[in-house]
């Protein structure tokens, strides 16, 4: 029996270039996408928003080396349509949510910009990292057409690392799917040794950029298409393309009642008084999974 290919659909893959000293990471949400999708009644702007913040989410959160650490992007004006956009990544898994005006965003039409839906807004990148290493953070104001240009610019701006990303969106009002692809050209002496140097302009950057920057929305998208050999249709001509399969993506919420009865229970007596409902029941609502817990404690 001759088995079908893999398409990596909900799995992440891993590529480098050695030649031309650029990494990179490839990946298509389906299932998982329409699996976090459905805990809310998303209208389609905010259906594609999310949609592309987890692609980042997989995409920049799969460059992390420990399986434990956790990547969390978070987008926010004031008085904006979009009050927050969070979405995270830890492990392969991934969870996301929108605040949102529906009212306002009716008001803009169709295909709302991203300054419309975020006026002057940000985005902040925060980076956990387990075994002591602690937590960073950097934040690029939401300017460019999409959240995937905001991203490029916190690479160049607070990493000094040239990087180019690329996303597709595709909903029919049932099903969404969404792809990506990340290429990062890594400063000499990157592996275990000094950053000596970053060039914007270097020739081997500016090779792959261009290639990378080759790929379209459909290839993104097409079940039919895997992504091995997407790359593959990228860099074929390259001495050597080494690709690794990555993660298994799968919702991640972290909400249970024993994490909320933990969390609630740090909180002073009186002030767990002040949440308990006339039943003497402390109710928790999940923003990301659309869920309520209700705690006794």
């Amino acid at each position: 029996m001759i088995e079908a290919p893999e398409t990596y659909a909900d799995r992440l893959l891993g590529f480098s270039i050695p030649s031309r000293h650029a990494r990179g990471r490839a990946v298509r949400l389906d299932a998982v996408l329409d699996e976090i999708l459905s805990a809310h009644a998303y209208p389609p702007a905010i259906t594609h928003l999310l949609a592309e913040a987890l692609v980042l989410a997989a995409l920049i959160g799969g460059l992390l080396k420990e399986d434990s650490a956790q990547l969390t992007l978070q987008a926010q004006t004031e008085g904006g349509v979009v009050r927050l956009l969070v979405c995270d990544w830890q492990g392969g898994n991934l969870r996301g949510y929108v605040d949102f005006d529906a009212d306002r965003l009716a008001a803009l039409g169709a295909n709302p910009s991203l300054y419309a839906l975020f006026g002057k807004g940000y985005l902040a990148m925060t980076f956990d990292l387990p075994e002591g290493k602690g937590r960073y953070q950097g934040i690029v104001p939401l300017e460019g057409e999409s959240l995937a240009q905001a991203c490029e610019s916190y690479f160049s701006q607070s990493e000094q690392l040239p990087t180019l990303i690329r996303t597709a969106v595709r909903s029919n009002g049932s099903h969404t799917v969404a792809g990506g692809i990340v290429v990062q050209h890594l400063a000499d002496g990157e592996e275990g040794r000094e950053r000596l140097h970053v060039r914007m302009d270097h020739p081997e950057w500016e090779h792959v950029a261009t290639l990378a920057g080759s790929t379209r929305h459909d290839e993104l998208l097409d079940p039919e298409l895997s992504l091995e050999a997407l790359v593959w249709r990228l860099f074929h001509e390259e001495d050597q393309v080494r690709v690794e399969r990555g993660a298994q993506l799968a919702r991640g919420c972290r909400c249970s009642d024993e994490h909320y009865r933990a969390v609630i229970s740090r909180f002073p007596e009186e002030e767990r008084a002040e949440m308990r409902n006339d039943e003497g029941v402390i109710v928790v609502d999940c923003a990301f999974c659309s869920r309520s817990f209700p705690i006794r404690d």
